[in-house]
């Protein structure tokens, strides 16, 4: 299997998917300094995400995108200064813990409303179970090289959909010029 051709896939089903909820537009946002983090982010999150997984694949899956709704807000408002932190997934996970890193981020970074809370949770869980349903119909071996691939660049994908949906929401807008 062909993960870069499968991570596309995914990124341009995934795109499509939220531009129909008018969540994202027809140009995916861009944002460098947020998508530098990925492979920080990616490395310090595997052991957790790859342990829940098993029990909680949709859990596994959507956390990254709060994760990456969570860093789009910190560059927005002081990029300075969690630019400088060591390990931004391990400062969120620990400021309650893995279980409950969704609600620290709707509560704590985006500030969000019960109902904008549930509403964002609905959306993210919906997602999830959406990524989970493409890679188990991808033609990947579970327990392989490929299995593990297949995960990350889910994990990837879900990362920059947070990121792109929350600059979205915080009225950035990439059009043509």
């Amino acid at each position: 299997m062909d993960i870069k051709k499968f991570e596309e896939d995914l990124h341009h089903d995934l795109h499509e998917y939220f531009k129909g909820k008018k969540e994202l537009d027809e140009r995916f946002a861009e944002c460098p300094d947020v998508e530098e983090k990925w492979e920080a982010i990616a490395n310090a999150y595997l052991a957790d995400g790859m342990r829940e997984f098993a029990n909680y694949p949709t859990a596994s899956l959507g956390w990254m995108m709060f994760i990456g709704m969570a860093l789009a807000q910190y560059w927005d408002t002081e990029w300075e200064i969690y630019d400088q932190v060591p390990d931004l997934y391990v400062y969120m996970r620990d400021k309650r813990d893995f279980d409950h890193l969704d609600e620290y981020i709707c509560e704590e970074v985006l500030h969000l409303e019960k109902d904008q809370q549930k509403t964002t949770s609905e959306m993210i869980s919906e997602c999830a179970a959406r990524v989970l349903n493409i890679l188990q119909h991808a033609d990947i071996q579970p327990g392989t090289k490929e299995a593990f691939q297949g995960y990350v660049a889910c994990i990837h994908q879900m990362y920059l959909m947070g990121m792109g949906i929350q600059l979205h929401r915080l009225g950035y807008h990439m059009t043509r010029l």
